[in-house]
């Protein structure tokens, strides 16, 4: 449902938020697809509570705008994006501390730096990965170094309806790839992590892990991220689980290079797919179908997306 004048009108009552009607979003994502729609800016957790009090009173949806690295946005959106931009003090990243409270709309790559200077243990398992803390929260982002689940105390929240709370994590908060605690329709708007400690070789494995990164992913290219999650497989006969790697399966398939209009199989690594032209969802929605059909025809495995439609 779009927004009609008197939901309009009453958004832009709310202090410390800005509204902005079918907005170009072609460059809020790393993707960087064709897309626009309704947009509002927070700059706080009240404004943040009070816009979901009033979208909840109108039974309206709504989705959340991070740095869109894992995001497919549609050509035209038909409901509204909100994106948190609150202020934050990052002098707290001056001394190493127990546990840091950061805001959701703080970009990770701010932890990482802060690792790197002192040492932190734990924060390197998200390197490089190209998220707010509230978004890698969201789907429990992670690497080959770990998950980032790993290194969260709390979470504040805004529920649906628009009330505030502090979530305390527990060992089944977290998932491959995803949460557990939050419903459709809450927020995340800010956490508490911790770590384990101080390790003066956290550094040189970051920078180690850049590298590699850099090496084997197309960093460089307009891309979303992983588009498939790695499937696990019971085998038979009580001999356990194996992880089939998506793009290893797309690479022996041979499909490095498969392009549908815009979007194309990264010759770089199978399971990343680049914005090659002007894409749009549709592509990049034709293209996903492909690939599944081809793994599952081949392979008998269905892999879920790993990105967020």
């Amino acid at each position: 449902m779009f927004l009609n004048s008197e939901i309009i009108f009453k958004i832009n009552e709310i202090k410390d938020l800005s509204f902005e009607m079918g907005k170009d979003l072609s460059k809020s994502s790393t993707f960087k697809l064709v897309a626009s729609g309704d947009f509002i800016s927070i700059r706080t957790k009240e404004a943040t509570a009070l816009l979901l009090q009033l979208l909840y009173s109108y039974n309206l949806d709504y989705r959340v705008l991070g740095l869109g690295a894992n995001q497919i946005l549609p050509t035209t959106s038909p409901v509204p994006y909100l994106k948190l931009n609150f202020s934050f003090d990052k002098n707290i990243f001056n001394n190493v501390c127990d546990l840091y409270k950061v805001p959701a709309s703080l970009s990770i790559s701010n932890l990482t730096a802060h690792a790197v200077k002192f040492g932190i243990k734990g924060w390197e398992v998200f390197t490089g990965i190209p998220a707010t803390v509230g978004g890698a929260i969201f789907m429990n982002a992670g690497t080959a170094l770990g998950e980032f689940g790993s290194i969260v105390h709390s979470v504040d929240i805004v529920r649906k309806n628009g009330r505030m709370e502090n979530y305390l994590v527990n060992e089944k908060s977290f998932s491959y790839r995803k949460n557990n605690f939050l419903n459709s329709g809450d927020i995340i708007i800010g956490a508490e992590l911790k770590h384990f400690g101080i390790d003066l070789s956290i550094g040189s494995k970051i920078e180690q892990y850049l590298q590699y990164r850099s090496e084997t992913q197309p960093l460089l290219a307009k891309t979303c991220g992983c588009m498939f999650k790695n499937a696990k497989i019971n085998l038979p006969q009580s001999h356990g689980v194996i992880t089939c790697p998506a793009g290893l399966y797309i690479d022996i398939m041979g499909l490095k290079g498969l392009q549908y209009n815009g979007v194309r199989v990264s010759r770089k690594h199978a399971n990343f797919f680049e914005n090659v032209g002007e894409a749009r969802y549709e592509d990049v929605f034709k293209l996903m179908e492909i690939i599944y059909s081809e793994l599952y025809d081949n392979f008998g495995i269905k892999f879920e997306p790993e990105v967020e439609f």
